[in-house]
């Protein structure tokens, strides 16, 4: 059973950093592509970052330079390390994978995971 948790959400300061995990179980991660995404109330989910079987990273232009998507495949977790917090940031991420035989060329559009983590909130303040 393919279990995702996501965990890292928190309280920061516009400026700061965190990092977000997410320990899969019941698949080897390294088969699948994989995938942050964030939503505000009112809001639809929106791809952050994604990374492929290959390793190959996408980003949405407003995290590019600032998050950065990683995988330890020993370890079957997911990361987004974010820096340079801004205040829309502000959301909850959540964390999406795939197989890899079924991976979408677009890493950040939702309907290609079948996947999804519990949300964890992060809120930036000025």
């Amino acid at each position: 059973q393919v279990r995702l948790v996501a965990s890292g959400g928190d309280s920061v300061q516009a400026g700061g950093s965190l990092r977000l995990s997410c320990a899969a179980s019941g698949f080897p991660s390294r088969n699948y592509c994989m995938a942050w995404f964030r939503q505000t109330p009112g809001n639809s989910r929106e791809g952050v970052a994604g990374i492929g079987t290959d390793g190959s990273t996408t980003y949405v232009d407003s995290v590019k330079g600032r998050f950065t998507i990683s995988r330890d495949n020993a370890q079957n977790t997911l990361y987004l390390q974010m820096n340079s917090l801004k205040q829309e940031d502000t959301a909850v991420y959540y964390c999406a994978a795939e197989s890899g035989e079924r991976c979408s060329r677009n890493l950040l559009d939702k309907r290609a995971f079948g996947y999804w983590g519990q949300g964890t909130q992060v809120t930036v303040s000025s």
